[in-house]
């Protein structure tokens, strides 16, 4: 993996900009060699890579300088519409791109957005070349209506809205959940066939998001069959949370007992709340690989990730729902990115 150097945070480097914090921590660099660290692909800040050198940090910020280049972020050309009319827009998101610019992030000047531009933002001008019809505002094409999101990390299949119609009738399926959605991914161990049902909570207790079960307790119910188990834990009042429903199918076993075992897994949402997936693997003691957030328990040591998965490995595979103006079903299916295959192709050979 491509560890380098990890920096956190802490006083006297609050309020910072990332280049500052960095020469200070790497004395013996110059500016100009701190400047073409960022420049060149490898300064990451909490996960995600970080071109701007403006950037001001803030206490508990991890910020890792990488042994290698990162990855060229994503570009108009590595979209794929598998779906396009006047009213919806189905895209395949790669990994390494926001769906939206965050609330903090919408102020920026163009040119800072331009280092680290979202899928919002670069779908209008992939859409305007396949459709003559959208008609361009001083050179800007109109926005598309984002109705959902996907993590940076994760890959797969998004709908967008072309008009307020459209937009409307789509959010009221999502929000009644009545929409099909499947992820693949790969978690560590062995996963067997498990409906996760829990309250997710904004905050469990050490700064991260979690679960509390279905009426109240410390953890999140697990349903195998006709028994049930619980794994995770908190301890807040279930009303603080939202209502979350993972269903987790196993696929494929990898690895060898000497290597570590990990699972292909299925996972189909009945609710679609944030990390909801990465939460629910995570509290049974199964994070996904390259998981770096919910593979933490409460007051305990983070669980070893020796799988050398470059994101997350979670991929939105299939796509449902009733189109919003025609009433037709619609349904739409991405394979896995060829990072994950090749993730899964070296996992498997681990097996004696």
């Amino acid at each position: 993996m491509n560890e380098g150097q990890i920096f956190h945070v802490q006083e006297g480097h609050d309020g910072k900009t990332v280049v500052a914090a960095l020469r200070d921590w790497l004395p013996a660099r110059s500016w100009s060699q701190i400047r073409k660290l960022v420049a060149s692909r490898r300064v990451q800040l909490n996960g995600n890579l970080c071109q701007d050198e403006g950037r001001r940090l803030t206490r508990d910020d991890v910020v890792r300088v990488l042994a290698q280049a990162a990855p060229k972020p994503p570009s108009e050309g590595d979209l794929r519409i598998h779906y396009l009319d006047q009213h919806v827009c189905v895209v395949e998101k790669p990994a390494g791109v926001t769906s939206t610019r965050h609330a903090d992030e919408r102020n920026w000047p163009a040119r800072r957005r331009q280092l680290r531009p979202t899928l919002e933002e670069m779908l209008p001008g992939v859409v305007a070349k396949l459709d003559p019809r959208m008609k361009s505002r001083r050179g800007v094409p109109p926005p598309l209506r984002p109705v959902h999101r996907l993590d940076r990390e994760t890959s797969g299949l998004l709908v967008f809205a072309r008009t307020v119609v459209a937009e409307r009738g789509l959010m009221e399926q999502f929000k009644r959940h009545t929409t099909s959605r499947r992820y693949v991914g790969v978690a560590q161990g062995r996963v067997e066939a498990t409906t996760f049902e829990s309250q997710l909570v904004r905050d469990r207790g050490d700064g991260r998001r979690g679960s509390l079960p279905i009426g109240g307790g410390g953890q999140t119910e697990l349903r195998r069959g006709s028994g049930a188990g619980r794994a995770g834990g908190v301890g807040r009042s279930a009303e603080a949370g939202k209502r979350a429903i993972t269903h987790v199918r196993p696929m494929e076993v990898l690895g060898s007992e000497a290597a570590g075992f990990y699972t292909v897994v299925e996972c189909r949402l009945e609710t679609g709340r944030t990390h909801q997936i990465r939460i629910h693997l995570g509290e049974a003691g199964n994070p996904l690989c390259g998981e770096r957030i919910y593979r933490q328990p409460m007051f305990k040591k983070p669980i070893p990730d020796n799988s050398g998965s470059p994101r997350v490995a979670l991929h939105a595979a299939e796509l449902g729902f009733v189109h919003p103006i025609s009433g037709e079903v619609m349904s739409f299916e991405a394979p896995l990115p060829q990072d994950l295959q090749a993730l899964i192709g070296r996992l498997r050979g681990g097996r004696k």
